[in-house]
């Protein structure tokens, strides 16, 4: 079954066996990177920080980006009471700690596949289409969101194309435009990428983020924070971005 931690606030990966070998990254200043997933319960939870998170590296001259992790890619949950009931203990746990809200109606669903690889998958197509067009890969994150938001509070599927029209709408994606390359071995092979980066990098469970300084990757932080202890911490490893803060 889907293991969360209550303590740290995090979900993790399913064990398995991996012969991934850490691979160097493209060298370049510094680079915030948020490793989630668009079903995790606790990403959610953390949303409204990693979004202040963005708009700090936004102000401060930090490449933000996201990659998507496969909580549970291809499903694996029987969809049961047992299941369920973990859902609707977690999800309550995390509305208490966190305040995001949690609609809890897909529970009554007869039957539901726990697969987030589409869903990860159409944020990896919102980033392509948006980098596309001009804009930094950042722009996907209030897609990302919005998927969010819709899965949790409104309890819709987002194995389904017709799930992402409106949040389309929202970020100004043309939806045809969105649903061919969504289906796309393109994004598939885009998705893949983030679920390999993510083994590579060491990340076992999500929320996670990392920081990169010239292709060397360090963590900042894993499960549930704060915003203010987020960005201490952040402040404490860029000193020089501290101190522009505060000119």
């Amino acid at each position: 079954m889907m293991q969360c931690d209550p303590t740290t606030g995090s979900c993790l990966l399913p064990d398995e066996p991996s012969d991934a070998q850490r691979q160097p990254t493209t060298p370049s200043d510094v680079v915030i990177r948020y490793v989630g997933d668009p079903m995790c319960s606790w990403c959610w939870g953390i949303s409204p920080v990693v979004k202040k998170l963005a708009e700090y590296c936004e102000q401060h001259g930090l490449s933000f980006v996201m990659t998507m992790g496969g909580l549970r890619a291809g499903g694996g949950d029987a969809w049961n009471s047992a299941f369920k009931d973990f859902l609707r203990g977690e999800w309550s746990h995390i509305q208490k700690k966190t305040g995001q809200p949690f609609g809890f109606s897909l529970l009554e669903a007869e039957q539901f596949n726990y697969d987030t690889e589409p869903a990860c998958r159409a944020v990896a197509t919102a980033t392509l289409l948006l980098v596309e067009r001009g804009l930094r890969s950042s722009a996907a994150l209030p897609f990302l969101c919005a998927t969010q938001h819709k899965f949790y509070v409104d309890g819709r599927d987002p194995k389904t194309e017709a799930f992402y029209r409106d949040i389309c709408d929202q970020v100004g994606l043309p939806f045809e435009e969105f649903s061919q390359t969504f289906t796309s071995q393109r994004a598939r092979e885009a998705v893949s990428q983030d679920f390999a980066l993510c083994r590579q990098w060491g990340v076992r469970s999500f929320p996670t983020l990392l920081l990169e300084r010239h292709g060397e990757i360090s963590l900042l932080s894993t499960g549930y924070v704060d915003t203010e202890t987020l960005l201490n911490r952040l402040n404490a490893q860029l000193p020089q971005v501290a101190e522009r803060a505060t000119e």
